[in-house]
């Protein structure tokens, strides 16, 4: 290299500073590759293996995210990293490799109201060439967490009679959501939990009121499924649809919010009424559909209504053809959260053998029919976990006697084995709203106080015309493992209203 240089005929300054740079770059690389070969593995020049990526990194994730993944910066020796990874508290789950990337699942819904810590460290790095193991890597720390647990529920008492509130759990902290001038009906969240989607009329009008309902929506304050206390931003209210021409009677919100079908009555002709379909933009449009009880599918692009002597299943457009219909079944208590099955009540009407009976159904997409109950109590509503292996139902008992009574109770139904799991039993089960957790780890159902003397309260009305006094809020946690000796336990909560649902 020196003699090279000498014989270089060197006429510009710049030309014998390029000269300089270049032998001098030569020979510090020259020295790195010496260096590291000589000290090996433990030279200080080498730098350990690093996580390059984590999905999670501070995020907020809900019941539909499963899996995270970690991406290392070279290949690892996988043995090392699996018993190394410590999620704390803890997460089960299964591992899966695609190179040098980690995908860990877990095995059931991520728990609400956590925050989680990932620690990696003692992880060695594997050669290619070799299999062998190599230096041990930089140690590695990241957070992220679940959803605030919160939920929302209408008042019966004092300020909050007839207004929407807000309660979250997780943060210990209450919103009153509607104004003071309109009394809430029903309601149902927004996937993302920042909006409501309710009916209300003006304060006022008794039981006129069901007749006058407009549809709106409201602002929770959640952000990314986080309450953000620091900002002033829930309360926010949109009419979405007036009542002039039309009574509004029930609605229902598809899964991705994107759709609202409701029940219209034409206030000059009661024999004009059907479903209208209302999306975000555009003109509420009627679809040319009559029933009864309906929801939209898990797939946002059907309808489930109950006409007549069976199920119809019709797509979301005006006059379109039905896509199926379920003869068998005269109710719709859930979907499964792929939509790939649903729990239905077949009536018994047309079997003689169990005439004054109903019977619990699992009917999936590939045209299984399995009978999960026979009852000659009711069965009033029942939701499917978010595995969808199980159902949560709440169920009557016909007594004995000559009284015609009715024992209430909670069951867990497992859909492989056809196991009833009594949990809890009630005093009574009128107008009983329940809601299972996203996570699948509580219920959340009321009881509502009512009186026939509609001059007690000229706000609150059910269905059935009858004054609502008060309402108690309960929770049930299921045990949550398979231990004969556990059991499930059932309190109820320093909140009162009625309807309650959890955030998404």
């Amino acid at each position: 290299m020196i003699d090279m240089m000498n014989k270089l005929t060197l006429k510009e300054p710049i030309d014998k500073l390029s000269v300089l740079l270049i032998g001098g770059f030569s020979l510090i690389i020259s020295g790195l590759i010496i260096g590291d070969k000589l000290c090996g593995d433990n030279c200080f020049l080498r730098k350990g293996p690093q996580v390059e990526n984590f999905s999670w990194q501070d995020q907020t994730v809900s019941s539909k995210d499963r899996a995270f993944i970690l991406t290392f910066d070279r290949p690892m020796d996988k043995e090392s990293v699996e018993k190394n990874l410590v999620i704390d508290p803890p997460l089960p789950g299964k591992i899966s490799w695609a190179g040098r990337r980690l995908a860990y699942t877990a095995e059931t819904p991520i728990p609400y109201g956590e925050t989680y810590q990932i620690q990696l460290s003692e992880a060695r790095e594997r050669f290619r060439e070799t299999n062998t193991k190599g230096q041990v890597m930089e140690p590695f720390v990241a957070t992220f967490q679940s959803r605030d647990r919160a939920l929302a529920y209408i008042g019966t008492q004092g300020e909050e009679q007839g207004r929407l509130v807000f309660y979250n759990v997780t943060q210990q902290h209450k919103k009153i959501l509607t104004p003071s001038d309109v009394v809430v009906m029903n309601f149902e969240f927004y996937p993302q939990g920042d909006r409501i989607l309710f009916s209300a009329y003006e304060k006022g009008l008794g039981i006129d009121g069901l007749r006058q309902l407009k549809l709106y929506t409201v602002t929770t304050g959640v952000n990314n499924g986080v309450e953000d206390t620091q900002n002033n931003t829930a309360g926010k209210i949109e009419e979405i649809l007036n009542n002039e021409t039309y009574q509004n009677n029930q609605f229902d919100l598809s899964p991705d919010g994107e759709t609202i079908v409701l029940q219209r009555v034409n206030r000059e002709n009661p024999a004009d009424f059907d479903l209208w379909i209302v999306k975000k933009g555009e003109k509420p449009e009627r679809l040319k559909v009559t029933g009864g009880h309906f929801e939209i599918t898990p797939d946002n692009q059907a309808v489930a209504v109950a006409r007549g002597e069976g199920i119809g299943i019709l797509p979301l457009q005006p006059q379109a053809e039905p896509l199926d219909f379920l003869p068998k079944f005269g109710q719709l208590l859930d979907f499964s959260p792929l939509g790939n099955a649903a729990a239905m009540v077949d009536f018994n009407t047309d079997n003689a053998n169990l005439r004054y009976t109903r019977s619990l159904f699992y009917v999936n997409s590939q045209g299984i029919e399995k009978e999960l109950l026979n009852t000659q109590g009711s069965i009033i509503d029942c939701q499917f976990t978010p595995t969808a292996n199980q159902l949560y139902c709440l169920l009557t008992e016909l007594l004995e006697g000559d009284e015609y009574r009715e024992q209430p109770y909670f069951a867990k139904l497992d859909i492989k084995t056809g196991k009833v799991t009594p949990l809890a039993k009630l005093s009574d089960y009128q107008d009983i709203k329940i809601s299972l957790s996203p996570d699948g780890l509580a219920l959340l159902f009321d009881q509502v106080l009512t009186s026939d003397d509609t001059s007690l309260t000229d706000n609150l009305t059910n269905n059935s015309g009858q004054a609502i006094v008060g309402g108690k809020l309960w929770l049930l946690i299921p045990p949550i493992n398979n231990n004969p000796n556990s059991k499930a336990d059932l309190k109820e909560l320093p909140l009162v209203g009625f309807r309650p649902q959890w955030l998404p």
